[in-house]
């Protein structure tokens, strides 16, 4: 019996090491969109990129991740999910290269849209994992799965400065492009196949998206909540380095990799979150997230003597910041997938580029709001999306 067979989910269940593949797979995908989010200052350095213009190094992967999700994620309702997965990752290993050699700007943030246009496989997997899993314990596995996105993104940063306190951040990329071809050829091996239903073609898919777009109400609400979160997680990780660099926290590197590594404790709510869904509790869940988004900027907003203290605060900011994101994530995305099988991979495509489109603006704000207004103003602006998210929330209840 072959590796792929062992893995296939039995009757009413889905593997353990299957779940462990995909939830690695996820992690390892996803990561490219991150590596280059603490290194934006050295980056900018030898690329020639102004503080003001180095978020556009952020938002780049996150604008072809938006492209991505609206054109290549659709393609999980129409074609065989395995041979869509390693063609985009292999296609992804081709971007990573292209980043590690770039001498220029332009070459570079070209290279940085290539890599979020292929990092989308993230997007493919996870609907994937929902087809795979049983209705009982759908959230529970699409948190677990969710987990090991919600990791890639935490250890990325930490990852990436401390290749780069070593080596380059040419080393991070040069790396990544291995690992990404790896990644391929382990998921042509031991995927399960899955073939949609026939029927669609991929221009009736398309006006199909703008149908859903326009009728689910469901969807709008959940896009909505990660819009905001993800603008202000997004806003927080691209200006936090900064911040930790300058002179009253004299942050290398590694101490920067240190901060993202503590970080990395938010990333126990998605599978709790999941849970919690599964049991009903979506609302807890969703107020619970953004509130912890909303916490974490303003505790950053506490006036202490100590540089020590300081960094003790930004610490569990950054861990309320991702745990509220990861909660609100995984919710979001088992009511978005629970709306129906058929059209699971549309409806994530459009979630995620909603998702997406407010990282791209989050990191491109927060690195202009820094340069223009230092950290006060960075935090006043990350606050503020997350408040809007519960003013939004709180009209659930007005419904119901």
């Amino acid at each position: 019996m072959s590796v792929a067979a062992d893995l296939a989910p039995s009757e009413g269940a889905i593997a353990r090491p299957l779940v462990f593949l995909l939830a690695a797979s996820c992690g390892l995908a996803v990561a490219n969109l991150y590596y280059a989010q603490p290194l934006i200052a050295p980056i900018s350095a030898a690329l020639g990129l102004s503080t003001a213009a180095a978020g556009l190094i952020v938002t780049m992967t996150q604008i072809g991740y938006v492209i991505g999700l609206l054109f290549i994620v659709p393609l999980g309702d129409l074609l065989e999910n395995k041979r869509l997965i390693t063609v985009v990752l292999g296609l992804c290993a081709l971007a990573l290269l292209g980043a590690t050699f770039a001498t220029r700007a332009l070459p570079f943030l070209l290279s940085m849209l290539a890599i979020g246009l292929c990092s989308v496989v993230v997007q493919i997997l996870i609907p994937l994992t929902a087809h795979l899993a049983p209705e009982a314990t759908r959230g529970r596995v699409v948190g677990t799965v969710t987990s090991g996105l919600m990791l890639g993104i935490m250890l990325s940063r930490p990852v990436a400065s401390f290749i780069t306190h070593l080596s380059s951040w040419r080393t991070v990329f040069g790396l990544s492009t291995v690992v990404t071809f790896g990644l391929a050829l382990a998921l042509a091996r031991l995927l399960p196949t899955r073939r949609p239903p026939p029927g669609l073609h991929y221009h009736a898919l398309l006006r199909s998206m703008l149908h859903l777009a326009l009728t689910t109400k469901v969807l709008w609400r959940r896009s909505a909540y990660q819009f905001c979160s993800f603008g202000a997680f997004s806003l927080f990780w691209t200006t936090v380095p900064l911040l930790l660099q300058e002179p009253r926290f004299g942050f290398t590197q590694a101490g920067i990799a240190w901060f993202g590594l503590a970080a990395v404790a938010g990333a126990v709510a998605a599978p709790f979150a999941g849970t919690l869904a599964d049991r009903g509790l979506e609302r807890f869940s969703t107020g619970l997230g953004l509130a912890s988004v909303a916490t974490a900027f303003l505790l950053t907003h506490v006036e202490v003597a100590s540089p020590v203290i300081g960094v003790g605060l930004l610490v569990l900011a950054a861990i309320l910041l991702d745990f509220g994101t990861s909660a609100t994530l995984v919710v979001s995305q088992r009511a978005v997938f629970s709306l129906g099988p058929t059209v699971r991979a549309r409806l994530n495509g459009l979630f995620l580029a909603m998702f997406f489109i407010g990282g791209a603006l989050g990191s491109a704000l927060g690195a202009w709001v820094y340069a223009k207004g230092g950290w006060g103003w960075a935090a006043w602006a990350g606050v503020m999306p997350p408040i809007v998210a519960l003013g939004l929330f709180a009209t659930e209840f007005r419904r119901s």
